[in-house]
C-alpha cells in the first residue's frame, strides 16, 4: 500500500533540485529551495504558536505562491489546509470558518476589512496571517506572513499518509460542503492521471530519481483559480514531480494575458474550465494569430465545465501540434471520465471514456447497456475521499456502498453509448421536469451555444401550473449579433426533442460566470421569476 503524502514529497523536491523554478507569477519565480525554506519556516511557526497537528488553516487568497506556500506550511505541520471562496460575503465567510473550525486564516491584505469584520464571530479562529499585495497596511492584531516564512526551523513532525486536506465545495446550491481528502487517497488518484508519473507503490527515493535522472516537471499554468479544485489540484500535482507552477499576474481573468503569459514563460500545459475559459482564448488567437503561437502547449486540460467541439477546433486550427484533454470530475470523485482532442479529430461535446473504476447504473443498481436509452447515475469507486467534514447525513448520500465497494455518486447522470462512452446529461439534482418528462440543463445549453449568435446560456426550471416545471433560457449574445426568442426555440428543436426546447428565451448582457466558470444559479431563478412575472 503507497504511504504517499505531499508535504514529504515537496521536502523531498526542495532538497534535491532547489535552485530550480517552482512558482512563476509575471516578474517573480519562487525556487525550489525557497518554497521549501518557507514551508518548513511556516511550519515551524504554527508549532511554536500553539497550532496543534489537525488544526485547521484557511486559505483566504488570490492566486499567488503565497497560496501554494500558506498550503505547505499547513501539511508539514500536519495541519489542514482548507480553501476559502474569495467572493464570499461576510456571512458566508464566517459560516464556512465556523463550519471548517479554522483556527489560522492566511489572507491577501485587500480582505482585511472582511476578515475584521468576521474575526469575532468565529471562535477558534485565533491567528491571522496577512499577505502584502500594496492595498494597506498590516493591521496590529495581525502578523506578515514574511514572519511566517523566515521562521527559524525547528525540527517537524512525521507527516502521515493519513494527514487530510479539505476542499470546500458549493456546488451550484446550498452552504459548502468541505470534502475530506486523505493525502495519500488524492496523490495517488492525481498521479495514475499525470503526464509525468511515479510509481503507484513508491516512495521518496522514487522522486529522487526521476529527478536526477530527467530533471525539473513540466510547466503548468492553472488559470483558474486555486481556491476551486480544478486549479488546486493541478498545482499540487505539478508540484509533486517537481514541476514549475506559472501563475497569471492578474486577478480577473484576461484571454490576452493568458496567451501571452504561455509564451513567454514557455508553458506546456494550461488548465481552464471550458468554454468560460476557451472561448475567449479562441477569439483572441484567432483574430491575433500573429502575437500569440502558443508554441510551447503539448495540452490544454479542462475540468468543471462544457467545452463544445466548435472551440477545441478553433484552438486546433491555430495549434495543430498539441492535445486537447477534456476531464471529467468534480471535488467529490477524481477520474470519471476523459476526452482527448488532436489534430486527427475532435471528440462531441460531453462525450466521454469511462475512468478506471466507473460504473453508470440504473435505479435499482443495475449496470446500463451500451445503446440503451437508459439515464443511470455515475459512480467512482478506488481512491475517494473520507466524506465530508461534519456532515453525515451529505456524507451517507454521496459515499455509498454497493455490493461491499465504497463509491462517490454525486449525482451526476449520462447515458451509455454502443461503443461504451458516456454522454453526460448533467448533475440529477438540476434536472428539470417538465410534463413528466426529465430534461437536463447542460444539454439545452449546449445546444443554445452552438447557435453563432450565442456567446453564453444558462438554463432552468421555473414553476408552471400545467407542467409543473417550465424550461427558461437566459442568453447572453456576441457582441453585435441578434436573434429572436422565436428564432433560438426553433433552433433548438433541430438540435434536441422539442419537449427540452426553451419555452420562453430571456436575453442578458452578460451570464456573470463566476472566475471559476462556473453560473450563479440561484441569481438566474430569482431574475427569471421576475422576467416571467412581467410578461404573463
Amino acid at each position: 500500500m503507497s504511504q504517499w503524502n505531499f508535504s514529504t514529497v515537496w521536502r523531498t523536491v526542495g532538497v534535491t533540485i532547489p535552485e530550480a523554478s517552482a512558482i512563476e507569477q509575471g516578474d517573480r519565480t519562487v525556487t525550489w529551495g525557497e518554497f521549501h525554506r518557507a514551508s518548513e519556516g511556516g511550519a515551524s511557526w504554527l508549532m511554536d504558536h500553539d497550532v496543534a497537528p489537525n488544526a485547521k488553516v484557511a486559505l483566504y487568497l488570490y492566486n499567488s505562491p503565497e497560496y501554494l506556500m500558506g498550503f505547505a506550511m499547513s501539511l508539514a505541520a500536519r495541519c489542514v489546509p482548507m480553501n476559502t471562496n474569495y467572493r464570499y460575503e461576510a456571512d458566508e465567510l464566517a459560516y464556512l470558518f465556523e463550519n471548517g473550525d479554522a483556527e489560522v486564516v492566511i489572507f491577501h491584505g485587500t480582505f482585511t476589512p472582511m476578515v475584521d469584520a468576521i474575526r469575532g464571530r468565529c471562535p477558534l479562529l485565533r491567528h491571522f496571517v496577512y499577505v502584502a499585495d500594496g492595498s494597506g497596511e498590516c493591521p496590529a492584531w495581525a502578523v506578515p506572513f514574511e514572519e511566517l516564512s523566515l521562521h527559524p526551523v525547528r525540527e517537524l513532525p512525521e507527516a502521515s499518509p493519513d494527514d487530510l486536506l479539505f476542499l470546500f465545495t458549493g456546488g451550484t446550491t446550498g452552504m459548502p460542503k468541505g470534502v475530506m481528502w486523505r493525502n495519500d487517497d488524492l496523490f495517488s488518484r492525481m498521479n495514475n492521471g499525470s503526464f509525468r508519473r511515479l510509481p503507484p507503490e513508491g516512495d521518496l527515493t522514487d522522486v529522487i530519481t526521476l529527478l536526477q535522472t530527467e530533471g525539473p516537471g513540466i510547466a503548468v499554468l492553472p488559470a483558474c483559480p486555486l481556491m476551486h479544485g480544478t486549479g488546486l489540484f493541478s498545482a499540487i500535482n505539478t508540484l509533486s514531480t517537481g514541476g514549475r507552477v506559472v501563475l497569471l499576474p492578474s486577478r480577473k481573468f484576461d484571454a490576452r494575458e493568458l496567451a501571452r503569459v504561455i509564451d513567454e514563460h514557455q508553458v506546456q500545459v494550461a488548465v481552464i474550465v471550458g468554454d468560460p475559459f476557451a472561448r475567449p482564448l479562441a477569439k483572441v488567437v484567432s483574430e491575433s494569430p500573429q502575437d500569440f503561437s502558443l508554441s510551447s502547449l503539448f495540452c490544454i486540460l479542462s475540468s468543471g465545465a462544457m467545452w463544445s467541439t466548435e472551440i477545441k477546433e478553433a484552438l486546433l486550427a491555430h495549434h495543430s501540434a498539441m492535445m486537447l484533454v477534456d476531464a471529467f470530475s468534480s471535488s467529490e470523485a477524481l477520474g470519471m471520465g476523459s476526452s482527448v482532442s488532436t489534430a486527427n479529430g475532435t471528440e462531441t461535446t460531453a462525450r466521454f471514456n469511462l475512468g478506471e473504476n466507473v460504473r453508470v447504473v440504473d435505479d435499482n443498481d443495475r449496470d446500463l447497456v451500451p445503446g440503451s436509452d437508459s439515464v443511470g447515475r455515475i459512480m467512482l469507486g478506488g481512491r475517494i475521499p473520507m466524506g465530508y467534514y461534519k456532515d453525515e447525513k451529505k456524507t451517507a448520500a454521496t459515499f455509498q456502498t454497493h455490493d461491499g465497494v465504497r463509491y462517490s455518486v454525486p449525482g451526476d447522470m449520462a447515458m451509455v453509448n454502443a461503443d461504451g462512452t458516456i454522454h453526460l446529461l448533467g448533475r440529477g439534482s438540476q434536472c428539470i421536469n417538465t410534463a413528466g418528462e426529465k430534461v437536463f440543463p447542460e444539454e439545452v445549453e449546449e445546444a443554445l451555444k452552438t447557435h453563432e449568435a450565442v456567446a453564453d446560456a444558462c438554463v432552468l426550471g421555473t414553476p408552471h401550473e400545467t407542467f409543473g416545471q417550465q424550461i427558461v433560457a437566459a442568453v447572453e449574445l456576441h457582441a453585435g449579433a441578434t436573434v429572436s426568442e422565436s428564432e433560438l426555440i426553433a433552433y433548438v428543436k433541430t438540435r434536441l426533442s422539442s419537449y427540452k426546447a426553451p419555452r420562453h428565451v430571456r436575453f442578458v448582457d452578460t451570464i456573470g460566470r463566476a472566475v471559476n466558470g462556473k453560473m450563479d444559479v440561484a441569481r438566474h431563478q430569482r431574475e427569471a421569476r421576475e422576467w416571467l412575472e412581467t410578461i404573463s
